[in-house]
């Protein structure tokens, strides 16, 4: 009868110990990851990109897109879908990796929508039009140029803010951080 209690509470202990290292285990885990996030924060989110939802989320999703990118396109539903089945519970933060040739003169024209306040219903427009004016993954500027006004924008005044060398600067940045890894 002894040897079976000894059993036991050996048996017990050993549960005791395996639950305390896997708490321990994850603990640290979690601790390495949160510590990974707020050193990496820097490089997700800036002052100056696109924001959506609610800024004090508990939950915050970067998007690095490119507007050529069929891929982007195809996933644009599901994050607006997300941010509508979560609304007040996410912040959504647009940065660029625009990779397909001719993406950098389809983001700069996104930023120069932004100055029109016409961010959103660019992006709309450059997703459901993106068969007409992306031939094998190549952008092509002009044509989508020839559907903008469709976003009730000032299309000569897009032209001339595009122009603008903070664009550059911002899709060089967007495009560095993109591509950090730790």
């Amino acid at each position: 009868m002894k040897q079976s209690h000894f059993t036991l509470i050996a048996i017990l202990l050993m549960v005791v110990a395996f639950i305390a290292a896997a708490m321990f285990h994850n603990s640290g885990e979690e601790k390495a990851i949160n510590e990974r996030v707020s050193n990496n924060s820097a490089a997700l989110i800036k002052d100056y990109s696109v924001k959506a939802g609610n800024p004090d989320a508990k939950v915050t999703l970067v998007e690095f897109l490119d507007p050529a990118c069929g891929t982007c396109a195809q996933f644009h539903p599901l994050v607006k879908q997300l941010m509508q089945q979560h609304e007040g519970k996410m912040n959504l933060v647009i940065r660029y990796l625009p990779f397909h040739q001719g993406s950098d003169t389809m983001v700069a024209m996104l930023e120069a929508a932004r100055q029109q306040d016409k961010f959103w219903e660019v992006l709309e427009l450059m997703f459901a039009t993106q068969p007409q004016w992306t031939i094998n993954h190549v952008a092509q500027p002009d044509v989508f140029m020839g559907l903008i006004d469709r976003a009730g924008v000032d299309v000569a005044r897009i032209k001339q803010d595009m122009k603008n060398p903070d664009i550059a600067k911002i899709i060089q940045q967007d495009m560095a951080d993109g591509q950090l890894r730790q």
